[in-house]
């Protein structure tokens, strides 16, 4: 991933957030067969490994896990995105130098990956995943509140994946090459934005 000085995001523990705050990630292996992508959830296990470990499940007639990728994965995560308007500058009624851009958030984690269909690593997984995303609900919902026979069927239409980081690449891109009137010009329009993720993109330009 190409990032300039001014948008690189070293920081571990706010790579980590950045990776948890995205939910679903998009995982590529090259192949002898081409490039394959799915899109994922995966958790990471902070724990495990210098840059931490993340773990998931995709479908058994998927053919990316029959096929041995060619080097390490690639687990793309992609935070609040949107479009900035030249109009929202100030420095446009000064000299109209300006032009559109993209702001966005993207965590690029990289390592080899091992896929396994062991009953109770998947197992695991599956509650590790679920307890993550049912933790907000006021009434979660628990991987054993559904039959164990029912359950262990399901399983075996899985497989699961394991993809220790050897590598990470973070990059927020926020407006920070701007001046500080245009930044605040560009919070303010996202700000008053329909679109959730315009006003989640405002916030992080305030940061």
């Amino acid at each position: 991933m190409y990032v300039p000085p001014a948008f690189r995001e070293d920081d571990l523990v706010a790579l980590r957030g950045m990776m948890r705050e995205a939910r679903l990630a998009n995982l590529v292996t090259a192949t002898a067969e081409g490039l394959i992508a799915t899109p994922l959830p995966l958790f990471l296990a902070p724990e495990e490994g210098p840059y931490g470990t993340l773990y998931g499940h995709l479908a058994r007639a998927n053919p990316q896990w029959k096929l041995p990728p060619a080097g390490d994965a690639m687990a793309l995560f992609m935070g609040p995105d949107a479009y900035v308007s030249p109009a929202w500058y100030p420095s446009k009624q000064e000299h109209q130098k300006v032009v559109p851009t993209w702001n966005y958030v993207a965590v690029h984690a990289y390592g080899p990956i091992e896929f396994f269909e062991d009953p109770d690593r998947l197992s695991e997984v599956v509650t590790r995943l679920t307890d993550l995303h049912e933790r907000p609900r006021a009434k979660p919902w628990a991987v054993t509140d559904a039959p164990d026979t029912f359950i262990r069927a399901q399983l075996k239409g899985i497989v699961g994946l394991r993809l220790p980081i050897t590598r990470i690449e973070g990059k927020r891109k926020m407006s920070q090459n701007r001046n500080a009137a245009d930044q605040a010009g560009v919070a303010a329009g996202l700000a008053a934005s329909d679109r959730a993720s315009d006003r989640a993109a405002a916030a992080l330009i305030s940061r």
